[in-house]
């Protein structure tokens, strides 16, 4: 019997040609042809045609021995082959950019996929405080090519040059070059106690030409207390900075 529906019309796969396209607001479509990509490790929902997956944890020896230092544990894997292939991290809405020589610095539990002609690295963030929280690191990406990041819920794009701008750890997603950023610490804050936290509160602090991107998302969970690193997959500054 005929199926009857809006399901395979509504839902029908997009055809752009681009290397890196939307499927809906939650699934990201990558065109093969033009080259491997690196993807988060278990990010793959479904592929066509004939794609191959290298898992290579952080990424090489430097990249590893940092990872083990920092908790930055940015698991990746190697996409090569033909086809078509879905990728998606819980859910997670996905946003698509791409840099002409140019670079940002990532939240690691946001990085979903990438070209393989952009160069990446963990980056030890040298700011005010850092020393405190044992130290803060990043994930940068630089080059051109195209770059997937996930965010919960839609982000907003945050003008640093128009007015001092500051953000939760939890919540800053990347910023773009051209942006310096430091660490501003509140102690004796009512937020941090009501958190459970330990009567201190950090804030990122942000100046220069450039953008900051947020999303709508603190990683609180039940009872008011902050998230920790085990639940902040990718470990990040969320995991290193939350209270």
């Amino acid at each position: 019997m005929p199926i009857h529906g809006s399901l395979f019309t509504d839902f029908r796969e997009n055809t752009s040609p681009d290397p890196f396209s939307l499927q809906g607001k939650k699934l990201l479509k990558i065109q093969m042809g033009f080259g491997p990509v690196w993807a988060r490790s278990g990010s793959m929902v479904a592929y066509q045609g004939d794609i191959r997956f290298e898992n290579r944890g952080s990424g090489g020896l430097g990249r590893m021995v940092k990872a083990a230092v920092t908790g930055e544990g940015v698991d990746m894997m190697q996409c090569t082959g033909q086809g078509e292939l879905f990728v998606a991290d819980q859910a997670a809405e996905v946003q698509i950019m791409y840099l002409e020589n140019d670079e940002i610095s990532v939240n690691g539990s946001n990085v979903l996929a990438f070209s393989s002609s952009i160069d990446w690295d963990i980056n030890r963030i040298q700011a005010r405080g850092a020393a405190m929280t044992g130290g803060l690191y990043n994930v940068s990406l630089r080059g051109t090519g195209y770059v997937a990041i996930t965010t919960k819920g839609e982000p907003v794009a945050l003008d640093v040059a128009s007015a001092p701008t500051f953000g939760d750890p939890q919540a800053v997603v990347l910023w773009t070059s051209g942006v310096d950023m430091d660490i501003r610490v509140d102690t004796g804050g009512i937020r941090s106690m009501v958190r459970g936290g330990t009567g201190e509160t950090f804030q990122m602090a942000f100046r220069g030409r450039g953008y900051v991107v947020v999303q709508p998302s603190e990683s609180v969970v039940a009872g008011g207390h902050q998230a920790g690193s085990s639940q902040n997959r990718g470990g990040g500054l969320g995991g290193l900075l939350g209270g």
